[in-house]
């Protein structure tokens, strides 16, 4: 049986629908639509960032066209671009995307080399202005959640989980400038509020360049003991095994081969620290001689 015209259009309607559902693309003709087709239908990342441009200019869904337009371009690695594009154009974008573009800059700041393009003080600051707007009860809009997405999927995130993960961004950026200091102090706070072996990786670090080995080491140790979330995950736990790897590498063993300027094996150390014992006796470590120079000084002070 032949549809008559009206089916005919219905149906081409359903399947114009389920195409855009199937591809996670709106309907319509608009440079935004194409700018998406061209970005998940096509493939094609740089026709996309130019449709996006024509979206952001004809005023169409801007506020997603420069986020998305910044997430293809860091894919590209053209992070110093989106940087730029975010910062020239959000005042463009409405009240209720300003806080989901501060994340996406995050992001962009996090994965490009801030340092080479002189942008970790940028950094820096966009950060302590978010962590202010937690002090202050002005993030999630008061809520103590809010809804995310990562790779396709849809969480809840806890105002908790947002501090520490801004405090851990904050202690990366000032690893880059470096100041280890700075960075161990933030990420020791970003632990007690919600440890991760990740965050535990790069707190050992931040030990390490400040030469502060055994700490690092508990710290590794930790991580490979699987005492804290995320141990058992893959990147992390290798992580902490070439982080440790380095400690064994730079911290010194003992070594007694110049004790008295002689090179001596185990035995004869033994040996010395025997007779040592027995010439030393507990109750008094200093030879004579250096009894008669303390009796002496106290009678000089006197």
């Amino acid at each position: 049986m032949e549809l008559g015209s009206s089916d005919q259009r219905t149906s081409s309607k359903r399947e114009r629908e389920e195409y855009h559902v199937a591809h996670k693309i709106p309907s319509g003709d608009t440079p935004y639509v194409r700018a998406k087709h061209a970005q998940l239908v096509q493939k094609d990342p740089e026709a996309a960032i130019v449709l996006f441009w024509k979206a952001i200019n004809a005023g169409d869904r801007v506020d997603s066209a420069l986020k998305d337009m910044a997430v293809v371009m860091k894919q590209l690695d053209r992070g110093e671009e989106a940087i730029e594009a975010v910062k020239s154009f959000r005042g463009l974008c409405s009240k209720q995307s300003q806080e989901s573009l501060d994340n996406v800059l995050i992001d962009l700041y996090k994965n490009y080399n801030v340092q080479k393009c002189g942008k970790v003080e940028e950094q820096i600051e966009l950060l302590k202005r978010k962590l202010r707007q937690i002090f202050q009860g002005e993030i999630f809009n008061g809520k103590p959640t809010k809804r995310a997405r990562s790779h396709g999927k849809k969480f809840q995130v806890s105002v908790k989980q947002e501090t520490s993960r801004l405090l851990g961004n904050l202690g990366w950026a000032y690893m880059q400038k470096p100041n280890y200091m700075a960075a161990e102090v933030v990420y020791k706070k970003a632990q007690m509020i919600d440890p991760d072996a990740n965050k535990a990786c790069n707190l050992s670090l931040c030990l390490i360049k400040q030469g502060r080995y055994n700490e690092a080491r508990a710290i590794l140790n930790d991580v490979l003991g699987g005492k804290l979330p995320g141990s058992n995950d893959y990147k992390p736990r290798r992580r902490a095994e070439e982080l440790l790897s380095e400690v064994r590498s730079r911290q010194p063993q003992p070594d007694f081969s110049d004790l008295l300027g002689l090179d001596m094996d185990d035995d004869f150390v033994k040996g010395i620290e025997r007779l040592m014992n027995e010439w030393a006796p507990s109750r008094s470590k200093r030879l004579p001689i250096f009894e008669e120079i303390s009796s002496f000084r106290d009678r000089l002070t006197c």
